[in-house]
């Protein structure tokens, strides 16, 4: 790991782990608490706590990075954002989508009431997805046999939260790589189905359930669309933390959840549907550059900002005056535990990083086999 990266990463690294310790462990004392008598209260009060810590990460991308997000969305679309629950379904494309979701989440002013499906290694990050297990995520296997239990389960339970709720479901299933596409074009070409050429073949199983169970509760489904123009890098985790900026365009649309079919094969159609066009739009996107609806303006707003300077106030002050009381720096041994302490922050960043880049590659015939095996 090159030098000015650990720079970057050791600073950034106690920043977040430090904070996130302390809002994981306000979690778990509401959590044994608060939850067993006021299921809504904790919900409410997490939400702030969850807030607190992610608007860090948003932070990266605003402001360090500098990262542009070009929104397009109709009038109906924009005025709806964050004032009632949504289904929101995406497009695969980068390992910083999630990023982008909850970008346009604190815009709408639900980014502690987001939720999403995850893979169940996620929860078992440090801070991360263990501010992710407190809000209420849910964690899948990608083994339909065990997850249609656990994803019936964790969609009930949200028909009493108590503030718009976004919950993100990609239902491709992984993300896009060349390897992963070529399998969907064979796939597709055996089924005689549509042959993608810039999204995959979705999994419609973990849809098609959550239509079923949120039908009555969430009034919406936002069908949103991510791509990289062609003349702006491809945005990484590592390069964000390094300040690499980029340039992202997302659309998204609004539908009525009233408006879908009530049969599950005909949600399923529905949901293949949605991705075939999607697949048509990213190929004018391709060759125009632009979405045809109106872009919106999100702003940069100051508050992830104003966050991350108050952690980082906070924590210098604490890690000072916790200096001085131990005299740390005062002994050998105390510089060998201080920097096995850095040591572990950096490493703690790193398997972030590898973390996110987790499905950047992927051998054909394992892109096959999965495609045969959904």
């Amino acid at each position: 790991m090159a030098v000015p990266l650990v720079l970057v990463l050791l600073p950034l690294g106690l920043l977040f782990l430090l904070s996130g310790l302390i809002v994981n462990t306000v979690q778990a004392i509401l959590l044994v608490s608060i939850r067993p008598f006021s299921k809504s209260f904790y919900r409410r009060s997490n939400r702030f706590l969850a807030e607190l810590l992610w608007l860090q990460l948003v932070w990266v991308v605003d402001w360090w990075a500098g990262v542009k997000i070009q929104f397009h969305a109709d009038e109906e679309t924009y005025q709806s954002m964050g004032k009632e629950h949504a289904l929101v379904i995406s497009n695969h494309r980068s390992n910083i989508d999630w990023l982008i979701g909850w970008i346009l989440a604190q815009r709408s002013g639900c980014l502690g009431s987001t939720l999403a499906v995850m893979k169940k290694s996620s929860k078992f990050l440090p801070v991360i997805g263990w501010s992710m297990w407190f809000a209420e995520y849910l964690f899948l296997e990608r083994n339909w046999a065990k997850d249609e239990k656990t994803l019936k389960w964790g969609l009930q339970r949200l028909k009493d939260f108590p503030r718009p709720f976004w919950l993100a479901l990609f239902v491709e299933g992984t993300r896009f790589t060349p390897a992963k596409l070529l399998a969907a074009q064979e796939y597709a070409v055996s089924q005689g189905l549509p042959a993608p050429r810039n999204v995959l073949i979705p999994r419609t199983k973990g849809f098609v359930s959550a239509v079923s169970i949120m039908r009555d509760f969430v009034p919406a489904i936002y069908d949103t669309t991510v791509i990289i123009p062609k003349d702006s890098p491809q945005p990484t985790m590592l390069q964000i933390l390094k300040g690499q900026s980029s340039v992202v365009h997302v659309r998204m649309k609004r539908h009525a959840m009233s408006a879908l079919p009530k049969s599950e094969e005909d949600v399923s159609k529905w949901c293949k549907d949605i991705f075939v066009a999607k697949d048509a739009l990213l190929d004018k996107h391709l060759a125009t550059g632009i979405f045809d609806e109106e872009i919106r303006p999100i702003g940069r707003p100051l508050k992830s900002l104003l966050v991350t300077l108050f952690w980082s106030c906070l924590l210098v002050f604490g890690a000072v005056q916790f200096f001085k009381w131990s005299q740390l720096l005062s002994t050998w041994q105390g510089v060998g535990f201080t920097a096995a302490g850095l040591a572990l922050v950096t490493g703690v960043m790193h398997v972030f990083i590898m973390f996110s880049q987790s499905e950047r590659s992927s051998s054909a015939r394992a892109a096959r086999d999965r495609v045969r095996k959904d």
